[in-house]
């Protein structure tokens, strides 16, 4: 059945796309067949190479281990500190008030515009001239504190564009029923577009685990993929196996992370189909309306149900 966006292809078509196809697979085939004996060739595929994952429980608690609990740690404590700092200042940049929005906006621009190695770097050199942080302690500190500034303007970005997308008549709505600016931020735009920007929050979540790996690169930072090296070296030049399984953790973390983020954005949107996207703002107006027929405007007018009006009648 043809549609406005796809055209149902003809037999010429399907013949074209079938060639493309089989010549694609094809090259795929022998691409990875290339690989594979280039890797066999090397002998980065011969058992001697992978054993040590299996049978020595030190590749694990002594290399792997370390380097994955110091990625969780500097991820942890960045989506911590990133969450709500750009929250704050994707908030900022929708200010009624021009100096908030010019401020706001510098910050966001700015370290938005530097590469997150250059910010660890220069906190790196900040903490060890300004600062008593230990010496040890100190390539957590920057990768942390470069991630932070670095996350935070993109998701004020992400908050920003969120709260933009819902339609205007929510915060006239808003405004007809008496909230004020605040009100209507906390209680009408910001739960509602929270569902929309929770795939784009997730993938910037899922950014900030992979760029624990730049701390690592020059700040001597010993997370998960800098035991590498380390670990290769004592185990007799496995690195491709190294590599392999550094790959598959940050596969399974971020994965992890996508499945629950899934499974909260369906929840949420069931719970907005069972319970009525306007809940939130239907349970203000009964509170924050006053006067007479005050609850009836803020049901009519957000709710559009008669329910609303019903809880207005009580208002009176």
């Amino acid at each position: 059945m043809n549609t406005v966006l796809y055209d149902v292809p003809g037999p010429r078509a399907k013949r074209r796309n079938l060639i493309y196809s089989v010549v694609f697979v094809i090259a795929a085939g022998l691409l990875c067949w290339w690989v594979y004996r280039a890797l066999s060739d090397k002998g980065q595929l011969d058992w001697v190479m992978w054993k040590p994952f299996f049978t020595d429980s030190r590749a694990w608690t002594t290399y792997i281990w370390p380097g994955l609990e110091n990625t969780l740690k500097a991820a942890a404590y960045s989506m911590v500190l990133a969450l709500p700092l750009g929250a704050v200042l994707g908030i900022a940049r929708l200010s009624d008030h021009l100096w908030v929005r010019i401020v706001a906006g510098s910050v966001v621009e700015f370290f938005r515009a530097i590469p997150v190695l250059i910010l660890m770097l220069f906190a790196n050199q900040a903490f060890a001239e300004y600062s008593d942080v230990p010496s040890d302690d100190r390539p957590m500190y920057a990768v942390v504190t470069g991630l932070v500034l670095y996350n935070a303007s993109v998701l004020a970005e992400i908050v920003r564009a969120g709260i933009l997308a819902l339609p205007k008549g929510q915060t006239e709505a808003a405004k007809a029923i008496g909230l004020r600016k605040g009100q209507t931020m906390r209680s009408v735009l910001l739960p509602q577009s929270v569902t929309a920007m929770l795939p784009a929050i997730v993938s910037q979540l899922v950014v900030i685990v992979k760029d624990t790996a730049l701390g690592g690169a020059l700040l001597t930072f010993s997370e998960l993929l800098s035991t590498v090296s380390t670990m290769s070296g004592y185990y007799g030049a496995n690195v491709i196996a190294s590599f392999t399984v550094v790959a598959l953790i940050f596969v399974v973390i971020n994965f992890i992370l996508t499945t629950f983020a899934s499974w909260l954005e369906g929840r949420l949107r069931r719970g907005k189909k069972s319970t009525g996207a306007m809940v939130p703002v239907a349970a203000v107006a009964g509170t924050a309306a006053t006067g007479d027929g005050g609850g009836a405007l803020g049901g009519g007018v957000m709710g559009g149900t008669g329910d609303g009006g019903g809880g207005g009648g009580t208002g009176q």
